[in-house]
């Protein structure tokens, strides 16, 4: 498996971009391929490169880099740097790596690229077996320091937490650095369905519906509003 993470970064400040180029460069295992000022030059590397990881600045001129994020079928990883704390809420539901606030120290920058490794490593090295896993009764997932056993027919829920998930299941909870995107793709889509962004629910979990709320395993899962319609056709037969 590739080790080293390809970068783009996405930056219109000269002064922001040369800092942030000399931090990548300090990190072995980020490769930079490219550097732009706006979202259309970036638009045109990500059709023509592989890009793993994208440092996107959130004002710039055009379209903004959440604007940009959310126009891509497909993206990178993703790490926001901006001088703008107010958009982190967004950038969570956006499910970026995480949230740099300019200026920020290298420690900080370090923290960031580290998470973006973790998630790298994870996800590559199940590439492999997550296409097995989806006609299987089972996979692994990284918890901590070694790789934990989910069955899914024991799987109750799975929760969103920040960077991690966390499964739900008839014997143990496992949280895992991983998106809800991947661990969406793990799972069998006739067992399991997106009630919320926060929340995928096993359908024959479910012991009641109240109001906007699924019931499982004693805790009320909330049902958001444009998935409600698929959710009880899919639970009510």
């Amino acid at each position: 498996m590739r080790k080293n993470l390809k970068v783009l970064i996405v930056e219109d400040e000269h002064l922001a971009a040369e800092g942030l180029k000399s931090y990548v460069t300090e990190i072995e295992f980020l490769d930079l391929v490219a550097y732009c000022e706006n979202a259309l030059e970036a638009n045109k590397i990500l059709s023509e490169q592989n890009i793993d990881l994208i440092f996107l600045d959130i004002q710039m001129p055009k379209i903004t880099g959440i604007e940009f994020l959310k126009s891509l079928s497909k993206p990178p990883m993703v790490i926001f740097t901006t001088a703008y704390p107010n958009y982190a809420l967004q950038g969570y539901e956006l499910d970026v790596i995480d949230y740099l606030v300019k200026p920020y120290p290298f420690d900080r920058f370090l923290k960031a690229v580290n998470k973006a490794k973790d998630r790298f490593v994870l996800e590559n090295s199940s590439n492999h077996e997550s296409s097995k896993d989806k006609e299987s009764d089972y996979f692994f997932v990284k918890s901590e320091q070694k790789l934990e056993k989910v069955v899914v027919n024991e799987i109750y829920y799975v929760e969103a937490m920040e960077n991690y998930v966390i499964i739900h299941s008839d014997s143990q909870k496992i949280i895992s650095l991983m998106t809800m995107k991947s661990m969406e793709e793990k799972l069998p889509p006739d067992q399991f369905i997106r009630s919320h962004k926060s929340y995928i629910v096993n359908i024959k979990k479910v012991e009641s519906i109240e109001g906007n709320c699924l019931n499982v395993k004693s805790k009320q899962l909330p049902i958001s509003r444009q998935n409600k319609q698929e959710v009880l056709s899919r639970i009510i037969k």
